[in-house]
């Protein structure tokens, strides 16, 4: 009895000492989830990492077409057929007389310079002043001036701008000489005369200015002072800003072949490239048969320019354009 007794009460030794010991153990605690890893913080420009630029939006550019009212017939009204309808909210036509009919034409950006409507470096000067205010005043990205036998690709503009920052000295163009111009500058109540070396894009083919350089430009552009800076070295519009940049600015012009005037010859231009130029031209009633080789729909008689036959290549889903294909640029 005595035995029994002892083994029961081992018994009941061993068991208060498990319960003890559990009771000692601690209690599992909630499992907690881990922290979400930090994001990794965005890439900042750096010297070897350059801010990406915002894409280029057609309303970023200011087109410029200079013209006179002699010309607001077949000759501006090929331009408001062709390139200006694919483009109408960024161009404006500077002209020298009112016009009602173009006025309606243009959609309200048509301006009347007042300035004169002979064909002299005075006139052109006044024109192109009232150009760079207008472009100023709109707070665009890109001044681009062409003359009235020029035709726009907008989208081919657009490409090469997108490749240059607004905000740096951008002066865009095509020199109509092989050298720098070398002119006599004037200081204004000195009588003092120096000579002065430039380069310069002809207004002819068409030239385009980023914005940051055109506010550099504002002591001797705006509000009239382009024509006073005109008359420091006697030369026409699209010298004068050439003298502006490279002369008074230190800046300088970046040659391009992708813009083409009337004084060169353009049956040289490769049939295959002209639908990757900026600009092209035609020689007019003086030398006819000066337009590039590109056959399209129209023959040269009915299209004595080329403008209508590369529009339709460029934009062939134009109403009055002809059924044919890109395939079509060939040399005549």
């Amino acid at each position: 009895m005595s035995r029994a007794r002892g083994a029961l009460c081992r018994a009941c030794l061993a068991l208060a000492a498990a319960l003890a010991a559990l009771l000692l153990l601690p209690l599992p605690l909630p499992r907690v989830p881990a922290p979400a890893p930090a994001p990794a913080p965005a890439p900042t420009p750096g010297p070897g990492r350059p801010a990406p630029a915002p894409r280029l939006r057609p309303d970023d550019v200011f087109i410029a077409v200079k013209t006179t009212q002699k010309n607001h017939g077949p000759r501006l009204g090929l331009l408001l057929r062709t390139w200006i309808s694919r483009a109408r909210q960024q161009t404006f036509i500077f002209t020298d007389g009112d016009d009602p009919e173009l006025q309606l034409q243009g959609g309200g950006h048509v301006i009347n310079t007042n300035c004169s409507a002979v064909h002299t470096r005075q006139a052109l000067c006044c024109k192109m002043s009232v150009e760079y205010d207008k472009f100023i005043e709109s707070g665009r990205k890109w001044f681009c001036h062409v003359d009235d036998d020029n035709y726009v690709n907008p989208k081919g503009l657009l490409q090469l701008l997108a490749t240059f920052s607004p905000s740096q000295d951008v002066y865009l163009g095509r020199p109509s000489l092989d050298h720098p111009i070398e002119a006599a500058e004037r200081v204004q109540g000195g009588g003092t005369v120096t000579t002065v070396k430039f380069w310069f894009a002809t207004g002819g083919a068409g030239f385009c200015l980023s914005r940051g350089l055109a506010l550099k430009m504002s002591p001797w552009a705006s509000l009239g002072s382009f024509m006073s800076t005109a008359e420091r070295v006697r030369l026409p519009d699209d010298c004068t800003v050439g003298y502006i940049v490279e002369g008074l600015l230190g800046a300088r012009l970046l040659p391009s072949s992708l813009f083409h005037s009337h004084l060169e010859n353009l049956q040289r231009l490769p049939p295959d490239a002209v639908l990757r130029q900026v600009t092209l031209s035609y020689g007019g009633p003086d030398n006819p048969h000066n337009v590039v080789n590109v056959m399209g729909g129209f023959s040269l008689q009915q299209d004595p320019t080329r403008f209508k036959s590369v529009h339709c290549l460029l934009y062939p889903d134009t109403d009055w354009c002809p059924v044919h294909k890109q395939s079509d640029l060939v040399s005549r």
